[in-house]
């Protein structure tokens, strides 16, 4: 595919994630305006690189025609929460709206990857209008921590990113660092109810 017609099929992707952050950072506003706990410590967003999508294809062998239902995150929020409950209660807000439908749900902090990795996934559908009409896109929306956060980007930069092979004994002290972050973040949400921030 050549570089105008990837731009054409990402571009509703951007546009999706563009609007996506503004309502959820309106959220976050609201809670304030009123006075109230936002549940939503911030949100980003990003649409994955032509590089990103190419390879997950090759290592999935996902053909081209397949793309948009297949790679499921070519668009990605990741929405970040002070405490665990808070994951929750966002989950909630998420499959309450009318403008989200929900396509599938990963709970990885209930039932955590092998790695240590925490985070609770959905795939949503959402409809953005173009110029050609509506068209409904496929976004992942990490739902995490801060603490979780802080491991998933070090861990993910440690293990991806490196020409290294991650011997086992390093992935096991990722795991401990893992644990010790979910036991903080526990720890973290106990105080707060004790202090009744929450």
């Amino acid at each position: 595919m050549d570089i105008l017609l990837w731009h054409e099929i990402l571009e509703p992707y951007e546009l999706a994630v563009k609007e996506l952050q503004v309502k959820f950072r309106h959220l976050i506003k609201e809670h304030h305006g009123k006075g109230l706990y936002s549940p939503i410590e911030s949100v980003s967003g990003r649409v994955k690189s032509v590089s990103s999508i190419l390879e997950k294809m090759q290592r999935k062998g996902i053909v081209p025609e397949e793309m948009e239902e297949q790679v499921e995150d070519i668009a990605g929020i990741r929405i970040i929460c002070q405490f665990v409950e808070d994951i929750e209660k966002v989950a909630d807000l998420i499959q309450k709206r009318s403008d989200i439908e929900i396509k599938s749900e990963k709970d990885y902090i209930r039932h955590m990857k092998d790695s240590g990795y925490r985070s609770y996934h959905l795939i949503v559908y959402y409809t953005v209008e173009t110029m050609n009409g509506p068209k409904r896109i496929q976004v992942e929306i990490q739902i995490r921590t801060m603490a979780m956060d802080f491991w998933a980007s070090l861990e993910h930069q440690l293990r991806y990113k490196s020409d290294v092979e991650i011997p086992e004994h390093v992935s096991d002290d990722l795991k401990k660092c893992a644990d010790v972050i979910a036991e903080t973040d526990q720890e973290m949400q106990r105080i707060a109810k004790e202090l009744k921030v929450l």
